[in-house]
């Protein structure tokens, strides 16, 4: 079953095709799962496999063509699309590209997303030999699709708040599910456990750290090392709800918790704080940036980025960095995520999810407490 009526995906292709009529685009093409998913809601993880190309076209009218391996067929036709066009895949001799020359024959200027956070899921001679065979020109279409992909649906906001909401009923049940000896695998498996009794539908994101006050990174796989008297313990989550994911972290002391640790967890929180206030329509990134990084101790714009866009994907447009002037919109779902380093080698990050409105942003995620848990 889709996850969303099919006035949702009209709307998105009306959108869609409103924007292609001024950018001059006849047809639009996408290989990526998030794009495809997003004009079509076929939803499957079978995207985990990289053996099968699957495509997508928009064209200028009409609705989308689906290029599909017959393996998808069942699938996409529980979705509102009717033109699904089947190949018997694995065959590299021929993986569809004879049918996406038919289906986009008639095209001249054919929009695909070429710029940041872009890739093509398709082998690249495959795309070359599409592109002698057809008398067409591509062209970037990067920022149609960001633009449109920005803005949320209030379906799409519920959604995430859902998620969100299960996120922060995990959090809660900190006190039953860490203590101190405990493995940090362990941890990280009794959180997963417990999104999942929630109410979530997948956790493929997990990370964190723990270490002595504070802990060196954010993105490595827990290791068996027990939990001591003064770690600093930090789960990410990233859980899906119907695709969508929530991407929230939260700090926990371990018995007690030094004063480094607590002021530098008290930062944050008023980083958030800052950001929160900052976080207006017609406000931009960079100026969110600067509201957070001006509650942090030597912050700088080395830091990279203190949040990001969120929805289908854990991370979507925009970055919220020192340079970037994307301007913020009302039902634009975003994360505060600012850091600091306590010491040479140990860090703490926070992390909250917010929708954008015409007034304050409303929180997704429960707010932190404003000082650092004791567990």
């Amino acid at each position: 079953m889709p996850d969303f009526p099919k006035s949702e995906y009209q709307t998105r292709l009306a959108k869609a095709q409103q924007a292609m009529e001024i950018a001059g685009f006849d047809a639009l093409f996408f290989t990526t799962e998030a794009e495809f998913r997003y004009f079509t809601g076929f939803r499957t993880l079978f995207w985990q496999s990289p053996t099968r190309p699957w495509f997508l076209i928009v064209p200028k009218s009409g609705d989308p063509i689906a290029v599909i391996p017959s393996i998808g067929a069942e699938l996409m036709r529980q979705t509102w699309i009717a033109d699904i066009r089947l190949w018997s895949a694995p065959n590299p001799a021929d993986e569809g590209i004879s049918l996406l020359i038919e289906a986009l024959r008639d095209a001249r200027r054919i929009g695909t997303p070429m710029g940041e956070e872009s890739t093509l899921r398709m082998p690249m001679s495959d795309f070359e030999r599409l592109r002698h065979n057809l008398n067409a020109e591509f062209a970037d279409a990067t920022t149609l699709i960001r633009d449109l992909r920005m803005v949320k649906s209030s379906a799409e906001i519920a959604l995430l708040q859902s998620i969100c909401a299960i996120g922060s009923q995990a959090f809660a049940r900190a006190g039953e599910l860490f203590h101190q000896g405990q493995p940090l695998d362990a941890a990280f498996r009794a959180f997963k456990i417990t999104l999942l009794q929630e109410g979530a539908d997948d956790v493929p994101y997990l990370v964190g750290g723990a270490g002595p006050g504070g802990y060196g990174d954010v993105i490595s796989p827990p290791s068996n090392t027990p939990l001591a008297r003064g770690d600093v313990l930090m789960l990410d989550t990233g859980a899906t709800l119907s695709g969508y994911f929530c991407d929230f972290d939260r700090n926990f002391a371990i018995g007690q918790a030094d004063a480094a640790a607590q002021s530098a967890y008290s930062a944050l929180w008023q980083a958030t704080e800052a950001g929160l206030l900052a976080a207006r329509a017609g406000a931009t990134c960079g100026d969110l940036f600067q509201a957070m990084a001006s509650q942090l101790p030597n912050a700088s714009e080395d830091v990279g980025r203190f949040g990001h866009g969120l929805g289908m994907q854990l991370t979507e447009w925009p970055s919220i960095t020192a340079t970037d002037q994307t301007v913020l919109r009302p039902g634009m779902v975003m994360t505060l995520e600012p850091s600091v380093e306590i010491s040479p080698g140990r860090m703490m990050v926070h992390e909250e999810n917010l929708v954008i409105t015409e007034g304050a942003p409303v929180l997704l995620s429960n707010r932190a407490a404003p000082e650092l848990p004791v567990i």
